[in-house]
């Protein structure tokens, strides 16, 4: 493999790692992949992430014969989602899935998460939908994901767990913990009562605001214009010290 390839195979390791670190997954639940040229690099199964070398992450071809794969370890379980999420965006540079709690809370509850928080606009429109529920690894919750991703970067796995996508690693890691932490904000207010809910004006808005979210542009410090020579060279005169006129006697 070429520097590339292994960098981002170091980085799905080293995102492994700290989502266990963080309480964002617990022990080998969790998978990510990343695209990477015609193919895409995924988690193998059932493996320590402590454990894991940039070797054993599981090569499949975007296109070609469905399923097939290179390393020598085999593909996590959950790899037809990661699979066809990628087949079916182009936008999509990263999947990353999560056994999180508070997402999973309202996973195994079946809810949806409205938009209780500005922050749902980082995932495409009102809501963070709950895909109905099939045993893990099938092509029928490879369906039901893609379906509840339309027009989304996440959702809810009923019963299950979550799904983050995002243009890279970082971006869909960076989903991945806003989602569960959005789960878990609306779950604690659920516990209040009623939250309240922003309506569409709301997260357009703040949709619009990400637009140029940390590109605002650095002023230049204003420069003095530069004096010309001529100028230059009469100020380095005045500067001199005067000699002292000689007198005849």
């Amino acid at each position: 493999m070429n520097r590339e390839e292994r960098q981002i195979r170091e980085n799905i390791i080293a995102k492994c790692r700290w989502m266990n670190a963080s309480g964002l997954n617990q022990g080998t639940s969790g998978n990510i992949s990343a695209r990477y040229k015609d193919r895409m690099l995924i988690t193998p199964s059932a493996t320590p992430y402590d454990s894991m070398k940039p070797e054993m992450i599981a090569s499949m071809p975007l296109e070609g014969e469905y399923g097939s794969w290179d390393g020598p370890l085999k593909p996590s379980t959950e790899w037809r989602f990661h699979l066809d999420i990628m087949r079916g965006r182009p936008d999509v540079g990263s999947v990353v899935h999560t056994h999180s709690t508070y997402a999973t809370v309202l996973a195994i509850a079946r809810k949806s998460i409205p938009a209780c928080h500005y922050m749902m606009a980082a995932f495409g429109g009102m809501d963070i939908r709950c895909a109905g529920y099939a045993r893990f690894g099938t092509a029928e919750l490879s369906e039901l994901a893609l379906e509840a991703l339309e027009g989304r970067n996440g959702c809810l796995l009923a019963n299950h767990g979550m799904i983050a996508v995002g243009a890279n690693l970082d971006k869909a890691m960076w989903l991945a913990v806003e989602l569960e932490t959005i789960a878990k904000q609306y779950y604690l207010s659920l516990a209040l009562g009623q939250p309240h809910i922003l309506g569409e004006a709301e997260i357009a808005e703040t949709a619009r605001g990400f637009s140029t979210y940390g590109l605002q542009e650095l002023k230049a410090k204003p420069t003095k214009p530069a004096k010309s020579a001529t100028k230059a060279r009469a100020a380095a005169e005045r500067r001199k010290p005067e000699k002292k006129r000689s007198s005849k006697r």
